[in-house]
Formats: C-alpha cells, structure tokens, sequence
C-alpha cells in the first residue's frame, strides 16, 4: 500500500491532470444525453478547465457545472468539487457549491435537455436534488479529509523539526556544562599545582648553590611557567561555547604587532623584522613588551612620540621602544611598575633581559632580549 501511494506521488501533476481531463471526456461522450452544439461546446470546456484546477479551483467548478444539465454524475464536477474542498478552508462556501451541483443535477433547465426519467414522472425533481447533494457531498467530504490530512502531515513535520531542534539545544547546554567544569577543574586543580611547582623550583633556584641543581631548577620554573601559560588558554577554550560569536581570540603574535602600534593611541612607528624561527613564547612576549611600553607612553608621557625597532643580533633577537619626553604634564595615574616587573620575569623565564631606563633627552627606553632558540 505504501509502495502505491509513493509511486503515485512521483507521478507529475501536469500528467494527473491531463488523465483527470481525458477520462472525463470518456464520461461525457458514453454518458451524455443528447449532443446539442451548446452542450458540447459546455462539455468542452468544463473537461479542458480540469488542466488549471489546482491554480482555479472555484473558476474550474463553475465551468463544470453546466456538465450537470446534460448527464448523470459528471466525473469532471466531481474532481472539481474535490479539488476545491481540498484547497478551501471556507466551509459556507463548500456548502454553497454542493447545492449549486445537486440544483444543477435536478433542476430542469430551459437550454438543456432533460433527463429521460424526469421527463417521464417530474415529481422525481426532489429525489433527484437529493441525490445530488450526497453525490456532491461525497467529494468535498474526502477533499476536507486529504486536506486535513494533508495538515497534519506538516504539523508533524514541524513537530519533528522543532524536536531535533530542542534536542540540539539540549546537546549544546550538556556540551557547555561539561566544559564549564571541565575548565573550573583545570583551573581550581591543575593551574594551582603547577603554579606551586613553579614557586618550588624558584625557590629551590635560590637557595642551591649546586650549578646543575640551579639550571635544572631554572628549567623546571620556566616549563612550568609555560604550563600555565598554556593552561590558560585551554580554560579559556574549554569556557567558550563553540559558536562563531564566542570563538577564542588566538594568542598575539609578530603579526598583530603592527595593528598593536597603530591603535596605541600615541604616535608610534614600527620598523625592522624579526626572523619567522623566532618560537611562539619570545613572539608573546615582544608583543606584550611593546603593548606595556606603549601604554606606560601614553599614561606618563601625553604628547610624546615612540618609535618601536624590531632587530637581530647574533643569535639573539629583541624589540626596543623608545619614546620622546612629554610634550605637556601628565596626569597624576598611580603606577605600581608590576607591568615592568612582570615583563622582566617573562623575559628572565625565556633566558633573556629586559632594560628599562630614561633617556639623555627625557624621554625612555625598554628593550627586550632574548635568544633566538628559545621554547
């Protein structure tokens, strides 16, 4: 049954209707009571009005209800009516039309031919509207049932799709859960022990006066250092929720310097060019070099110009900003120097310097060193 009903969908609509048109003109050539030129010519054209039901259900039906005059049960006032009844939602209407059929059916009609019962015995005229109402009945009922049916077909549709809808939703905020904890355990656990093996190895670096004990805690310090700076960035992957607007901003690099300089809000250059082997650490930590001195430019120097110098030297590479004296004074921010110091602690855990100092001119100076092997 299944099978039937897919394969009668796959047939085109145009081929329906034709067929539909066909076999009602079959019907009016074996069931037509006389064939007078005006019901021929009515017949014609209710059997050709079939081809555009599906866009002129209304107009179809009323070019096909002549055909009730001439002949008993006209097959194409059926399929009009059931078209009509399976795209009106308009009941009074329906209602309407199956009168205007079973009237048309059983009433005598000057221009038409009479049927040759009704001609014997007229009192069956009522009989006749009778029966015309339920055979009109019997196509606007199976209409309304295909597009109830139809209905419902596409409320299940939407039901469905608004289910794997919800359930995606619920798949998303079951992902989010588990990542949100997942990050508070990386972060409340793991971050918290590898900082206490960084302080440990710092303070182990201090203390030991053996030179192998020293670099080896020296070494211990900086991959933990390293850890953490990299755990960071997967808690603040893992906080995420994956969609395009929260997607996690990569971490600074060489490239982002430019864009850096331009939007410090001070007037700064940018020249010179490190080597692309320069490893990811040392790329961060001239960004953040620059981006502290920038911003100490225009905290403590407001109309001051800086110039930011990319260079290589040997085997080593750095970044030097200086900057010109204040051209008017400067407001009285407070300033802890905690950025310097953090810089020179980055710089010391990547085995380079960090020089700070003012200039013969008034202005200042940070330049970062560091080697160009470091990981």
């Amino acid at each position: 049954m299944s099978r039937a009903r897919e394969l009668w969908r796959r047939v085109p609509a145009p081929v329906v209707d034709v067929v539909l048109a066909a076999t009602a003109a079959v019907d009016v050539w074996l069931n037509m009571w006389d064939y007078t030129p005006l019901g021929v010519a009515l017949a014609a054209a209710g059997c050709a009005s079939l081809l555009v039901r599906r866009r002129f259900p209304l107009g179809v039906f009323l070019l096909t209800l002549p055909m009730a005059t001439a002949q008993d049960v006209p097959v194409a006032v059926i399929v009009a009516l059931f078209t009509l009844a399976a795209r009106s939602r308009d009941r009074r209407l329906l209602a309407v039309c199956v009168v205007l059929s079973a009237v048309a059916s059983s009433v005598p009609w000057p221009l038409a031919v009479p049927s040759p019962l009704a001609e014997e015995d007229p009192t069956m005229t009522p009989i006749f509207f009778v029966y015309g109402l339920a055979t009109a009945a019997g196509p606007v009922l199976f209409g309304q049932l295909f597009q109830a049916r139809r209905d419902l077909a596409q409320r299940l549709a939407e039901i469905e799709e608004a289910r794997e809808h919800e359930q995606a939703l619920h798949a998303q905020a079951v992902l989010a859960r588990e990542r949100a904890q997942l990050a508070r355990e990386m972060h409340d656990v793991v971050s918290h022990q590898v900082g206490l093996i960084a302080v440990r190895a710092g303070a182990l670096q201090v203390a030991t006066k053996d030179a192998d004990a020293k670099e080896a805690a020296r070494t211990i310090r900086s991959l933990s250092v390293t850890t953490l700076d990299e755990l960071r960035t997967m808690v603040t992957l893992l906080r995420a929720s994956g969609g395009s607007s929260t997607e996690l901003t990569p971490q600074p690099t060489l490239a982002d310097l430019r864009k850096l300089v331009e939007s410090s809000g001070t007037h700064a250059t940018l020249s010179g060019a490190l080597p692309p082997t320069v490893s990811t650490p040392a790329q961060r930590a001239v960004y953040r070099t620059v981006q502290e001195a920038l911003t100490n430019v225009r905290k403590h120097s407001p109309g001051a110009t800086a110039h930011v110098e990319l260079w290589q030297d040997g085997d080593d590479v750095g970044v030097t900003v200086t900057n010109t004296a204040a051209t008017r004074p400067a407001l009285p921010l407070p300033g802890s120097r905690h950025g310097l110091v953090g810089l020179r602690e980055r710089a010391d855990i990547l085995h380079g310097t960090l020089e700070a100092d003012p200039t013969s001119d008034g202005g200042y100076r940070v330049r970062l060193r560091l080697p160009l092997g470091t990981d």
